[in-house]
Order: structure tokens, then C-alpha cells, then sequence
């Protein structure tokens, strides 16, 4: 077990947006969010991540106590995470916006091994040819593949993405897939939140389902398809749910 996510509560004011939350994520897995909007999936990501401290329940990384630490810290131990909206610095170059990631990870380098590390990260998301670039000129696909591989540079044990798919066409999808899964092949572990029920079902070992800030099911992909609270709440047709695990030979 890398991480575990134990009886998580998040309120804002009276709003309970993250309620009594509890799963554990294994080492080298991935491991989908799923859930209909306004789930909490986003703020579990914050809490997780350092960004929000929880009213109740306690998040370990290894086993280590980590539900007070802040975000700079969380990096420094191999957590790394993406963002929905995402914010390149736009005057810098590819190739420098992911050196930031390189410095501010796990491991302290300095610039000539940062930028060693962002030239082969890039290649992994398959963005070197862009290195010399300014981010501000990137479309959006490319910008999220930015976004992945400043995370990256960091050298995480387990890296969060938060609908890194949002927006992509058709093959986009399947290019950003098989680079998700060349980085669950390097040993990162990866909690991912999707709303493309058939790209997430392709590629995740486990999956959690959220609704109204509980967890309502936890289970493989075709587990979690086949729940009728799942069904009730989120996939909403059972024939959907049986061709979501079946699409693309996930069955």
C-alpha cells in the first residue's frame, strides 16, 4: 500500500464536500475516481495533495502520517498531481516549464540536471519537439501533456491526474492513454479522476465511485459497471455499464 485515505471528511461551511471517505491505493496501481459532477472528487485530490487539511479522518503516504503536511512538503516525499485548469508559465519555454517541476520534486537538482531530467520527460509525453516553444503558444492537448510532464520531472512515487483526457478528441485520448500507461510501467503509481467512462475503465486496476461525497462502491472496473448504486447514481443505463466494461476488450 502507497496511499491510504482514511475516513476523510471535507466540509466548506455547512456544505460536506468530501463525507467519511476511506480507500487504499496499492503500490504501482491504477486507481480511477469516478463520479458525477460535484462528487468531491476534485477537493478529495486537494485534500490529498496538501491543498486542503481535512475537518475529520487522516491521509497516509507510506505509512507515514501526512494529513498536515503541506503541499512543498508532500512533493518532496513523491506526490505529484495535475490540475483540471491548466496554468503554464507562459513565458518560459517547454523545456523550462518542466525544469520547474524537476526542482521542485522529490530530489534537489540543480539546472543542468533539471533540464537532463525535463529533456527526457519530454520525450516520454511526446512533447520534446516543442521544447524551445513558449508554453503560452501550445494548443490545448499539448498544454496538458505539459501539465503531465512538469509533474513527472518531479520524480513522484505517485502522481494524481485530475481529467487530464478533458477536451482531447478520439485519438488525443488513445495518445494520452498509452502514455499513462508507459508511466504505470516506469512503477508510478496513479490515482486518476475521469469523466471518460470508457478510457478509464480501459486502464484502471481499481476504481472508486463518489456521489454526493461518499464513496457508494470501490471495486475492479467491471465491479464497479455492474453496482446498481453506481448504475442508479452515476451510469444511470445498465446496458451502458455493460458495454463500458466490454469497450475496447476491458471485459
Amino acid at each position: 500500500m502507497i496511499l491510504k485515505v482514511e475516513n476523510v471528511t471535507k466540509m466548506f461551511g455547512g456544505l460536506i464536500a468530501v463525507n467519511d471517505v476511506t480507500f487504499e491505493v496499492q503500490e504501482g496501481e491504477i486507481f480511477g475516481v469516478i463520479g458525477p459532477n460535484g462528487a468531491g472528487k476534485t477537493t478529495l485530490f486537494n485534500v490529498i495533495s496538501g491543498v486542503y487539511f481535512p475537518e475529520r479522518g487522516k491521509v497516509f503516504f507510506k505509512g507515514e502520517d501526512i494529513t498536515k503536511i503541506p503541499p512543498f512538503k508532500r512533493a518532496r516525499l513523491g506526490i505529484a498531481r495535475t490540475h483540471q485548469i491548466v496554468k503554464p508559465l507562459n513565458e518560459l519555454t517547454v523545456l523550462e516549464n518542466v525544469m520547474v517541476g524537476a526542482c521542485f520534486g522529490k530530489v534537489n537538482v540543480g539546472l543542468k540536471e533539471a533540464a537532463q531530467i525535463a529533456e527526457d520527460v519530454l520525450r516520454t509525453v511526446k512533447l520534446d519537439d516543442k521544447a524551445e516553444v513558449l508554453a503560452g503558444k501550445l494548443n490545448v492537448p499539448q498544454k496538458k501533456r505539459l501539465e503531465l510532464a512538469r509533474a513527472l520531472a518531479s520524480k513522484p512515487e505517485i502522481i494524481l491526474l485530475d481529467e487530464v483526457l478533458a477536451g482531447l478528441n478520439p485519438s488525443e485520448v488513445d495518445e494520452m492513454l498509452e502514455v499513462i500507461l508507459d508511466i504505470k510501467n516506469q512503477g508510478i503509481t496513479i490515482l486518476m479522476i475521469e469523466h471518460l467512462m470508457h478510457a478509464i475503465m480501459k486502464v484502471s486496476d481499481r476504481i472508486v465511485v463518489l456521489d454526493y461525497g461518499k464513496k457508494i462502491a470501490e471495486g475492479t472496473p467491471q465491479e464497479v459497471a455492474n453496482d446498481p448504486k453506481v448504475i442508479e447514481a452515476y451510469l444511470g443505463d445498465p446496458e451502458l455499464a455493460l458495454k463500458l466494461v466490454k469497450k475496447e476488450g476491458t471485459a
